[in-house]
């Protein structure tokens, strides 16, 4: 027990000196990371990375939020990802969801998407924080739009139960393919 005692008030009685320079050690160590988490957002080239809120955690069939999305260059090619948040209170281990895609011709698509979101020992997967977790899908891999214009997005629930509860987000995340 002396040890420690004298362990920590040899901490607290370090020379003036020796305290400024680990707060200044510090200090350096916080703007390092702050100046790389700025750097990183700031070269995200995504196309949209857009979350809509689902109200009161509630999400109906006629509730079909929309994207829209401008697309400069057709011959680049994409990685399209379905972005979804939930509460630890969910009922299901997996969702399906419906992706519209409304093309600037007038065309349409629509691709039925499963993403698994519980492991079969009843673990979330994705990324969690508290009592949200988060999941971010693959939907079209190394994608190439089929012209340039506007892309409207419109992301449907398709499960049993209407209204689903306890689904807080969904958006989308169009960026350029990582694998091209």
């Amino acid at each position: 027990m002396t040890n420690t005692s004298s362990v920590v008030v040899a901490f607290v009685h370090r020379p003036g000196w020796l305290r400024a320079r680990t707060l200044t050690r510090l200090a350096a160590g916080y703007l390092l990371w702050i100046l790389a988490g700025l750097a990183a957002s700031c070269s995200d080239t995504a196309l949209t990375d857009t979350n809509v809120a689902i109200d009161d955690r509630r999400w109906d069939y006629e509730n079909k939020p929309r994207i829209e999305v401008d697309v400069a260059d057709a011959s680049q090619r994409y990685d399209v990802f379905l972005n979804l948040r939930h509460t630890n209170k969910y009922t299901y281990s997996n969702i399906f969801v419906l992706l519209h895609q409304h093309d600037p011709d007038g065309g349409r698509d629509t691709t039925r998407v499963e993403i698994r979101l519980a492991a079969p020992d009843g673990r979330w997967l994705g990324s969690g924080s508290g009592a949200i977790f988060s999941h971010q899908h693959l939907v079209r891999d190394n994608y190439t739009f089929p012209d340039t214009g506007r892309y409207v997005f419109l992301i449907e629930q398709n499960m049993r139960e209407n209204p689903l509860p306890e689904v807080t987000d969904v958006g989308i995340r169009i960026a350029p393919a990582t694998n091209p």
